[in-house]
């Protein structure tokens, strides 16, 4: 079975021409408590509304919460398929703007202590995944958990989110630290969450640059902020997205400027990493159904 990875990625890397490769995007933070979630959803709502086709993992697969932040109530969920009873298709659930949602189980010990194997047999279940996708967005668990590694590996692009305070700094740093350092990520975008200002957000994208531009070999991209705002507090509340609640208010517009970004960035023609079947897989769906 270890050998099946890599097996796979040999076979795209004969590949010359992919018309309509997948955008897989990892989306993590250092700690939780810092909006990554909330960030994660109104994002993929975003790009959802800008005409893309959208697929949004929930990935923190021990505390899922996506489900609970848009008031939904999937009967089935990632446990399901990793114990054979149903295929993704089968648990996938529509949110707001045509966004689709794989959800994940919330309080179940086991799927907190997957093994490497069991990431790795969860994360090749998207090749049932036949539908044309153009953005797959992966929301981790918080921390540097095995999971965390597993489906950042897997992605093509690592956003991180970090907010003012210090232990978001730190944790956030570790986390960058561990996946460059042990697992080979090079790049990573930073979005300052519940920032005051653009230059706020600015300072402490600096903060975490220049601890990294001396002892990491990193580029750091910074995306941008989303700012503090009653708002999207009050979409929270009414378990909405802001983006489709108030899509006028402050943070529905930074959420938009963040996702258009996020559509101009090139999609890789190689995928990388240990894990480079997960894109393989995707991009194979999307051929067959382009």
């Amino acid at each position: 079975m270890a050998d099946a990875p890599q097996d796979q990625a040999s076979g795209l890397r004969k590949m010359t021409h992919v018309p309509k490769p997948v955008k897989v995007i990892a989306i993590a933070s250092g700690k939780g408590g810092v909006g990554k979630t909330n960030v994660t959803v109104n994002i993929g709502v975003a790009l959802a509304t800008q005409g893309k086709k959208v697929v949004l993992l929930d990935a923190d697969l021990g505390l899922a919460n996506i489900d609970v932040m848009l008031g939904l109530h999937p009967q089935f969920n990632l446990l399901h398929v990793l114990e054979g009873d149903k295929s993704l298709k089968d648990i996938m659930v529509d949110g707001p703007s045509g966004l689709q949602i794989i959800p994940a189980a919330s309080g179940v010990k086991k799927m907190a202590e997957l093994s490497p194997v069991e990431h790795a047999g969860m994360i090749q279940a998207f090749s049932e995944l036949d539908d044309h996708i153009d953005i797959l967005l992966i929301d981790s668990a918080a921390g540097i958990a095995d999971s965390v590694v597993s489906f950042t590996k897997a992605a093509q692009e690592v956003i991180v989110v970090v907010c003012d305070e210090p232990a978001s700094i730190t944790d956030a740093y570790a986390l960058i630290k561990l996946l460059s350092r042990e697992h080979g990520v090079e790049r990573f975008h930073i979005i300052a969450n519940m920032g005051r200002s653009i230059q706020e957000g600015r300072e402490l994208f600096d903060k975490i640059s220049l601890v990294c531009d001396r002892f990491l070999d990193v580029t750091l991209n910074f995306m941008g902020i989303v700012p503090f705002d009653e708002d999207l507090r009050r979409a929270v509340k009414k378990q909405r997205a802001v983006v489709e609640f108030l899509p006028r208010s402050k943070s529905a517009i930074a959420f938009q400027h963040l996702a258009k970004k996020i559509d101009y960035w090139p999609v890789a023609k190689q995928p990388r990493g240990n894990m480079e079947f997960f894109v393989e897989r995707l991009i194979q769906a999307s051929l067959e159904a382009g």
